[in-house]
């Protein structure tokens, strides 16, 4: 039976020309680098980190250069703030405390330059009205401590955004809260029994932010401020230590800026770090003026298309192997060459300990750059990448059986007591990203399953071991379902839900997971189809909940978990139809900011919805073709 007779030309269609415009965003290597959305945070950190160095040098020509940035960046902020007065994480986002104090605080810092500068008139009047009304938005939503209470416990991103304010002057430094960062200089195995006050990757923000704080309010202990005093220069060593060598913390500009200034801050302009700094924030700049939230995440968004356009039969019980997928007619972009994102991937893997978070070798990160850590979703996804490159008739090679036997042991490792998968570390605390979550255990679970039913020679022990911690996943995933049937990720969410909430990425993908490991009629899975279901847009499409406006990326995911249930074909039908419109009308490719960065900082990569209708439709393709 052809294609055509077995589903509607019109959606066929679609999913061929999804998968071409998809493989059409490789870059001249054959895998994907995407684009990450342009920050107004970003912009507003390196803004006043540039304009802290081109207060504290004496070379003009230095000074001249960092400012035209700052001139370019303070432009990019005039255009682009909201209606309200504020701003939000990205172009599409509405405004949010944060990012409009940060903004607001870089035209107050910057307002005597601007002054001197050669601006047109309307050019000055018009940043100082941005200004105002910018001060009149914070005013109204609460200023001080609206930041406080977005946070609550979490330092990690609240005393950053108090530090640039403080330098700012708009801010006293007695209502910037300290930072111990003395901690930083006990040896790292005694990280998680001192309780640091920040997650696991914020460790430059601790020393840098730490030591301005310490410098401008000092302490009402003697011995505290002893011990800070002597812990200036071991911490700045540390700090050194565990910067890139580009110079980027994370590859992020928003916690690399903070490093910037606060040690700018301290005086030292002339310390390596520092330099470093600088130089990956001009190098960072877009041709705009603007700063992304992170240079890039190829790692991961080549793993997504990888799992995206051709996933194997077994386990993953999804179709078409990427080798049979045809090549865009772009002769730039070559041809589908499987071995050649294999190799890319497989060298990717970290195979020294992290010298930043001290993981040991076995993960990945969701970059290739040298800011990137390994994590706990990355690394899965990797995996499945690593496997889903193979067609089940082929072997895998003795380098792939080595490589996923690390990652999973590297994974087994971090497995958290309650049985979920943190981000980053197990141990730290109750911070976010040390704590287990839905979307990377699910992840995790995907990953293992089918390194158990694909790889041959897996030795008893080691397998035993995986399966007893899949059974302690499972359980943790049960236990964290909420009563409605859902799950909250940690990593994505929705601006016009409540509490920023995404369900249906939660649960998708917990979904999923459980429909690759067998667990398709358990009670927990059921709950989760039945919510989604329910909550599926009229329209056919779908969003963090019924009644929010459908996006590309949600109904992607939806449709890729729900594929394998008979009880939603009725369901998956419409939502092909609705995905297959936009692909066909050439809007599939525009971008919702459903993903969250660090610290709740929305983000959108241009790649994603293509990405994830993709995942989507050729499940759906696949699944009515079996």
């Amino acid at each position: 039976m052809s294609i055509r007779n077995s589903t509607p030309a019109l959606v066929n269609d679609a999913v061929n020309a999804v998968n071409r415009l998809l493989l059409s965003q490789r870059n001249e290597q054959g895998w994907w680098t995407g684009r990450l959305s342009t920050s107004a945070l970003s912009t507003a950190t390196a803004v006043m980190a540039l304009h802290k160095a081109a207060e504290a040098t004496d070379d003009e020509v230095q000074r001249l250069r960092w400012r035209s940035l700052m001139k370019g960046g303070l432009q990019w902020l005039a255009d682009h703030q909201n209606s309200d007065g504020g701003w939000g994480d990205t172009v599409l986002s509405i405004s949010n405390i944060s990012t409009s104090m940060l903004c607001h605080a870089v035209f107050r810092a910057t307002a005597e330059v601007v002054q001197q500068q050669t601006l047109p008139d309307e050019t000055i009047a018009r940043w100082q009205q941005v200004t105002e009304s910018s001060g009149q938005h914070i005013a109204q939503v609460g200023g001080v401590p609206a930041v406080i209470r977005r946070y609550g416990k979490d330092h990690t991103f609240s005393v950053p955004i108090l530090t640039h304010c403080a330098l700012a002057g708009i801010v006293k430094w007695k209502d910037v809260i300290p930072l111990p960062f003395e901690l930083s200089c006990v040896p790292h195995q005694l990280y998680a029994a001192v309780r640091m006050p920040v997650v696991s990757y914020a460790l430059p923000a601790l020393i840098a932010i730490g030591q301005v704080i310490f410098k401008h309010r000092g302490h009402w202990n003697p011995i505290v401020r002893m011990i800070r005093h002597a812990a200036i220069k071991p911490s700045l060593n540390v700090l050194e230590s565990i910067q890139p060598t580009n110079g980027g913390f994370l590859e992020a500009t928003p916690l690399t800026s903070f490093v910037c200034m606060s040690l700018l801050g301290c005086g030292l302009l002339d310390h390596v770090v520092t330099q470093r700094c600088l130089k990956f924030i001009e190098a960072s700049v877009r041709e705009d003026g603007s700063w992304p939230i992170d240079t890039n995440l190829t790692t991961w968004v080549t793993t997504l298309s990888v799992n995206a356009l051709g996933v194997s039969n077994l386990g993953e019980r999804q179709g078409v192997s990427p080798a049979s997928i045809p090549s865009p007619d772009s002769a730039a972009n070559g041809v589908w060459q499987p071995e050649t994102i294999r190799n890319w991937l497989l060298g990717q893997q970290y195979r020294v300990v992290h010298p930043y978070t001290h993981a040991a070798p076995g993960g990945w990160s969701w970059t290739n750059l040298p800011g990137g850590v390994p994590d706990a979703d990355d690394t899965p996804g990797a995996m499945l990448a690593v496997m889903n490159l193979r067609s089940p008739e082929e072997s895998f090679s003795s380098e792939e059986i080595s490589s996923l036997r690390a990652a999973t042991i590297w994974l087994l490792d971090l497995q958290n007591r309650d049985g979920g998968w943190p981000t980053f570390c197990r141990g730290w605390g109750t911070l976010p990203f040390d704590r287990s979550s839905c979307d990377l255990t699910a992840h995790t679970l995907r990953a293992f399953y089918l390194w158990l039913h694909r790889i041959p020679g897996i030795d008893q022990k080691l397998r035993i071991r995986t399966e007893k911690s899949m059974q302690r996943g499972i359980r943790y995933l049960e236990n964290v379902q909420r009563a409605d049937g859902t799950w909250l990720p940690l990593w994505f969410g929705h601006q016009f839900n409540e509490d920023d909430e995404n369900p249906l990425y939660g649960t998708s993908r917990v979904v999923r997971a459980l429909g690759t490991i067998g667990r398709n009629s358990s009670d927990c899975c059921q709950r989760a189809v039945r919510w989604l279901l329910e909550n599926q847009n009229d329209d056919g499409g779908w969003s963090a909940r019924r009644g929010l406006e459908s996006s590309v990326e949600e109904t992607g995911l939806a449709l890729d978990s729900l594929v394998d249930f008979p009880a939603a074909r009725l369901a998956n039908d419409k939502a092909a139809q609705w995905l297959a419109a936009r692909v066909n009308e050439g809007t599939v490719d525009r971008p919702s900011p459903i993903g969250f960065y660090f610290a709740r900082l929305w983000y959108f990569e241009d790649l994603y919805p293509i990405i994830f209708a993709a995942t989507g439709l050729n499940r759906w393709r696949n699944r009515r073709l079996s």
